[in-house]
């Protein structure tokens, strides 16, 4: 029974080791500080971009005006070199993305890529007198207008139709 005691003299120390090892990660998580909140995204002034857009793009630039305070912009960007891309980015008052998104790419490729891979429905909406299309099924929901044929208008997010349809009422669509 020799060879027992060195047994328990293992366990006893792995046992021991362990302790060590869970109390040092229990006072690790008590005085490193976490915050589980959402990280505060700060908002962006898009107007010299916008104007920027408006006069380099072959299309009318659509941008929303009258929006509530509760909505955030929280990016912008006019890339000429890519199709004469114009992006700006929204959180809507319940904290859900909301992109309006417009180029001169190929319709099909560019509504694929700004929906994130959503499929169009057969459902249309008319608003101020344009027929917007439904596309569902990608990571993005989104409304779609494609009656300008020199340019695709997309507005997507995770946002609710109800979210998205707001946005839509309030772009305005100009060419400087």
């Amino acid at each position: 029974m020799a060879g027992s005691n060195g047994k328990q003299k293992s366990v006893s120390s792995i046992i021991l080791s362990l302790a060590v090892v869970v109390l040092a990660a229990g006072v690790v998580y008590l005085f490193v500080p976490h915050d589980d909140r959402a990280p505060d995204i700060k908002r962006v002034d898009y107007r010299v971009e916008l104007l920027t857009a408006r006069r380099a793009a072959p299309y009318p630039v659509a941008a929303p005006e009258g929006l509530p305070d509760t909505w955030k912009a929280t990016s912008v960007r006019y890339q000429a070199e890519q199709d004469n891309r114009w992006h700006l980015g929204f959180l809507d008052p319940e904290g859900q993305y909301v992109a309006v998104e417009q180029s001169t790419q190929k319709r099909k490729d560019f509504i694929d890529d700004a929906s994130q891979g959503a499929h169009a429905t057969k459902v249309t909406q008319e608003i101020d007198g344009r027929t917007w299309t439904r596309y569902t099924g990608g990571r993005y929901d989104a409304l779609v207008w494609d009656g300008d044929e020199n340019s695709t208008t997309v507005v997507a997010g995770t946002a609710s139709f109800d979210q998205l349809t707001k946005m839509v009422e309030a772009l305005v669509m100009e060419k400087d």
